[in-house]
């Protein structure tokens, strides 16, 4: 089977393994954690092996590339505690437990560092405000990092959610089947909006097809719920999508809310399951005022080097006077013309049992928010 793209670092990872850990030291991680061991053996962090090692964290830390120079934004590491870092360094090989005590995975421990906290969050977020969860999941880790090598053993238990779980071979293979040789992804932690769901059909319109590739895991509050974002997309689909132009597939991992940095590591992620292509629009993986609304497609203008490449849009919504979706470029009227609405607002709309104009959210798609009894993360 010929892929369309090779993956990011030339290869993509395997790290299944049938190892019996038994004897093994073992530490429980959380469910964060275990997606992305998951991740980290099915390829989809192409061309890590396992988590960071101290060399390349604090490379990615201060430049956002690994210490070879290949682009590498967002670090993938396990924190643990001084005793833990202890335990695991004279054990060299731990088994890692999920929050279930099912034993995931076998980590080569190869080095145990201590690392600041304050300069990550200013690496990784581009600030150390406290009030950005991302810089307030990093200042709440533990002391010490493990670098190594991981090898999969076990699966975690079929769940719903996970019925759109696909690995970068998967899709390779499912993109060929399809006969599409350019691929457009599309990355979200919402339920799509009209716009949205127009960025990906413009997008189409010279490609073969769309990944739609919703992020599974955990987000903010006031965010939307996982199992609502996925049957929302199911039904826009199945309802306003031709056949064979469209595939969903979801990505668990945990949303970072990084903006620019955040939309490289989107970037590369979809060029390991074989995209050609991913949108990158306003405001992507950003968070409350703290980046650009267009930093994240400036930022690709560092990282020439990537194979996947951007497909940059501005904002997008429907116009009453121009009869069609436009954007700010396109359209010479003003703002009552525009059928567009803020986050929040929209969520005081669904809290309070509203439908927002059919030109924002589709009939059905709405439909799936306002039956939902709890569509938002606590």
């Amino acid at each position: 089977m010929p892929d369309t793209i090779k993956p990011h670092g030339g290869r993509l990872v395997d790290r299944a393994s049938k190892t019996d850990p038994a004897g093994l030291f073992s530490v429980t991680i959380s469910e964060d954690l275990a997606n992305d061991v998951e991740n980290i053996a099915d390829g989809i962090f192409s061309p890590l092996e396992g988590f960071l090692g101290q060399e390349d964290f604090e490379s990615v830390v201060s430049r956002g590339r690994l210490a070879g120079g290949l682009p590498w934004t967002i670090p993938i590491i396990l924190d643990v505690d001084e005793q833990t870092a202890l335990k695991i360094k004279e054990a060299g090989d731990v088994l890692l437990q999920n929050p279930a005590g099912t034993g995931v995975a076998i980590l080569h421990a190869e080095e145990t560092y201590a690392f600041e906290k304050t300069r990550t969050a200013q690496g990784i977020y581009g600030t150390t405000d406290a009030s950005h969860p991302g810089v307030a999941k990093t200042l709440s880790m533990k002391d010490h990092l493990v670098g190594g090598r991981i090898d999969y053993l076990q699966r975690p238990a079929s769940a719903e959610i996970r019925r759109y779980r696909l690995t970068p071979t998967q899709t390779r293979e499912a993109f060929a089947e399809a006969g599409w040789k350019t691929i457009c992804a599309f990355q979200t932690r919402n339920p799509p909006h009209v716009a949205h769901e127009m960025l990906q059909k413009t997008s189409i319109t010279t490609r073969d097809g769309v990944f739609v590739n919703p992020i599974i895991g955990r987000k903010k509050p006031g965010d939307f719920v996982d199992e609502v974002i996925v049957k929302c997309y199911e039904v826009m689909i199945a309802n306003y999508y031709p056949e064979n132009r469209c595939r969903l597939g979801t990505l668990h991992t945990e949303m970072k809310y990084a903006g620019p940095k955040e939309a490289i590591h989107h970037a590369i992620m979809r060029q390991n399951y074989g995209c050609t292509h991913i949108i990158i629009g306003r405001d992507h993986a950003g968070v409350g005022k703290f980046y650009d609304p267009f930093a994240a497609q400036k930022i690709f203008a560092d990282y020439s080097d990537l194979e996947i490449a951007p497909v940059f849009f501005p904002a997008f919504f429907y116009c009453n006077e121009c009869l069609t979706y436009t954007t700010p470029k396109a359209c010479p009227h003003d703002d009552k013309s525009k059928e567009q609405i803020s986050g929040t607002a929209l969520r005081e709309m669904i809290k309070n049992g509203q439908a927002p104009s059919k030109y924002i959210l589709r009939p059905e798609v709405a439909r799936v928010i306002l039956d939902h009894p709890k569509p938002f993360v606590d």
